[in-house]
Parts: structure tokens; sequence; C-alpha cells
């Protein structure tokens, strides 16, 4: 407490002090502003020199890797860019590859098409002809036996009529039964 109490004691004397100095004349304004100039030089100074301080110690660095930072993301949004444009570029060639082999597989289910339903026709045309042939070749045979058979009911008429007449009129003709 004691030092605490010389300190405030210590603090009134250089009140007292500053308060005898003001007794001399005031200086002047010009007088003023020049002793705040000269004093305001190590400050400026300083503040150069800090200035100075902070460009080359934080300033080009930090700049440097900005730069080199901003260098890298352009170059890997270029790459990405590029490798877009391969992968656009690849798969257009698929579906054309694609395209062209649906087109091919269109051509071949086509042709095999045709050829199914020339086989078709033919093996239809052969079925008609060889049924043609058996309709002829049966009409033929029914040509021969509706001949043999008339030739048959001729020879067979001039007894059957016979026999009807003796059948028809049996006493008239002199028959018995």
């Amino acid at each position: 407490m004691t030092s605490m109490f010389e300190l405030a004691q210590q603090a009134g004397i250089f009140l007292f002090a500053a308060g005898a100095s003001a007794a001399q004349p005031e200086p002047s304004l010009v007088d003023q502003v020049a002793q705040l100039l000269i004093g305001a030089v190590p400050t400026v100074l300083l503040f150069i020199v800090l200035v100075l301080c902070y460009q080359y110690l934080v300033q080009k660095p930090l700049t440097r890797t900005l730069d080199e930072r901003r260098a890298r993301t352009e170059g890997a949004i270029e790459d990405a860019h590029r490798a877009i444009a391969q992968a656009e570029g690849r798969a257009a060639e698929y579906a054309n590859k694609l395209r062209q082999a649906r087109a091919e597989i269109f051509k071949i289910r086509e042709q095999r098409i045709k050829q199914w339903n020339a086989e078709r026709d033919a093996a239809l045309d052969q079925a008609r002809k060889a049924a043609g042939v058996q309709v002829s070749q049966a009409k033929a045979q029914l040509e021969i036996e509706a001949g043999n058979a008339r030739q048959a009911i001729q020879s067979s008429a001039a007894d059957l009529a016979n026999l009807v007449v003796r059948a028809v009129l049996p006493q008239a003709a002199g028959g018995t039964r």
C-alpha cells in the first residue's frame, strides 16, 4: 500500500511540475506544427519500414502463393475441360459405333428374313408342284378307274338289261323263274 501512496505523490509532483512549466510563454502555432512534424518523422520512418517489411515479408510471398494456386486451379480446370471434351468425343464415337452395329444387325436380319421368305416360297412352290403332280396323278387314276367302270357297266349293262327284262316280263318272254 505504501508503494501506491508513493506513486500517487510522485504523480502529483509531476503534475505540479507540468503546471509550473505552463508559466512559460506559449509557443506559436507554426512552432507547434514544426515540433509535431519533427516528432512525427520517426513515426513516419517506422511506418515506411513497416510497410516495406510487410511488402517483402508478407505480401510478395502471399501474392506468389495465390498466383501459383490460381495457376494450378486454372490448369486443373483446363485439364478437366479437356477430359470432358475427350469423354464426349469417346461417347460420340461409341454412339456412332453402336449406331453402325445396329444398322449392320438390321441389315443381317433383313437378309435372313429375305432368305427365310425365299426358302419358304421355294418350299411352298415345291409343295404346290408336288400337290399338282399328285392331283394330276389322282385325276389320271380316277379317269382310268372311271373308264374301267364304264366298260364294266357297259359290258354288264346288256346282261342286266336281260335280267331286268326277264324279271319284269318273265312269262311273256317265255322264261321261267
